[in-house]
C-alpha cells in the first residue's frame, strides 16, 4: 500500500533574490501529526500544513497549492543524477511519499492520507529561479522540465491531521487521461499539448484559460 514517508515544513527566511524578498523552500521533517486545512485563496493565502509557511504567497500557496507532494522514488533518482543525497523537504515539498505514481496521477484525483485528510491533484509544479538558486546546480530548470517528474500540488478537500506512516489510498479518479506529467509537458516545453488538458475540470482557473487560447476555435 501507498504510504506518507515524511511530512515536512519550512519557516520563512530572508532572501533578496525572491519577488518577496523571502522564501521557504528549505523544509524539514515533522516528528508527529501535522494539521491540515485549506489555506484560503490563490495570492493570499499560505501553505496547507500547520507550521509551515510560504514566503512568495503571490505565486505560492493557496488554494491550488495548499500541499505540495514528491515521490521518494522520484526524489532518490535525483539524487543519484546529481551523486549527492537528497532527504525528504530536498525539493521544498512537504509530503513524501513511497509507493504512488504522482507523475501519473490524474488532476482532480483523491488522496486520503491516514484516516481524516483528503487531498486533491491539481497541478504540477513548475520550476522557478529559487528553486534552480536552491538545488544549486547548473542548468537545473532545464534538466528539471527535461526530466518531467515535477510533483504534485494539492488542494485540502477535508482537514484533519496526518504523519508520517500514514498510508494513501486513491478514493477517486476521474473519467479523463489528464495526468501530471502530461499537464507539466504541456505547460512546459510541449503547449501542442494544452489543448489535451480540456477534459481536466479540476485544474486551477489560469491554467484553463491558457488551455481555452490554444482551442481552434477560441475567439
Amino acid at each position: 500500500m501507498p504510504l506518507l514517508l515524511s511530512v515536512t515544513v519550512g519557516a520563512a527566511r530572508s532572501e533578496p533574490r525572491t519577488p518577496a524578498g523571502v522564501t521557504a523552500i528549505d523544509k524539514r521533517p515533522v516528528t508527529g501529526p501535522v494539521e491540515v486545512r485549506a489555506p484560503g485563496p490563490n495570492g493570499i493565502g499560505g501553505s496547507g500544513l500547520a507550521g509551515d509557511q510560504i514566503g512568495d504567497k503571490r505565486h505560492h500557496g493557496g488554494t491550488d497549492q495548499a500541499v505540495y507532494a514528491y515521490a521518494s522514488e522520484d526524489l532518490a533518482w535525483w539524487s543519484a543524477r546529481l551523486g549527492r543525497e537528497l532527504p525528504p523537504g530536498s525539493f521544498g515539498e512537504n509530503l513524501s511519499t513511497k509507493g504512488l505514481d504522482v507523475t501519473g496521477a490524474l488532476i482532480g484525483e483523491r488522496w486520503r492520507i491516514g484516516g481524516q485528510v483528503v487531498l486533491e491533484v491539481a497541478v504540477p509544479r513548475i520550476p522557478c529561479q529559487m528553486f534552480a538558486d536552491w538545488i544549486d546546480e547548473r542548468g537545473w530548470i532545464t534538466a528539471f522540465i527535461e526530466r518531467g517528474i515535477p510533483g504534485a500540488y494539492l488542494r485540502v478537500i477535508e482537514p484533519g491531521r496526518i504523519q508520517a506512516g500514514d498510508p494513501v489510498t486513491v478514493i477517486h479518479r476521474p473519467d479523463h487521461e489528464v495526468t501530471i506529467g502530461l499537464t507539466f509537458r504541456a505547460l512546459t516545453k510541449e503547449p501542442d499539448l494544452l489543448p489535451r488538458l480540456q477534459p481536466a475540470d479540476a485544474l486551477p482557473a489560469d491554467v484553463k484559460e491558457r488551455v481555452l487560447r490554444r482551442l481552434p476555435d477560441h475567439p
